[in-house]
């Protein structure tokens, strides 16, 4: 291997360490929200009340079952909360 071609190589993995993700896993949970009673049946983004699982929500517009989606959504549809009812 030649000079030049170890200095592109160093320069190169020196720019891929540094720069890092384009976004973290905190800005994500920034931009989401839990939007409870508008999920349908077995299509729930995660555990509810009665299973420990996404996908196992066995009826539609459940108020303790919920997806995520990005933040401002949930009160614009119709059943949809961002807290669970009772």
């Amino acid at each position: 291997m030649n000079t030049k071609t170890a200095i592109l190589a160093a320069a190169i993995g020196a720019v891929v360490t540094f720069a890092g993700p384009a976004f973290s896993a905190d800005d994500s949970k920034d931009q989401t929200e839990k939007c409870f009673g508008i999920a349908k049946a077995g299509k729930n983004d995660c555990a509810g009340a009665t299973h420990s699982c996404q996908g196992q929500g066995k009826k539609e517009a459940d108020a303790k079952e919920w997806v995520k989606l990005p933040k401002g959504t949930c009160e614009r549809i119709v059943g949809g909360s961002l807290t669970a009812k009772s």
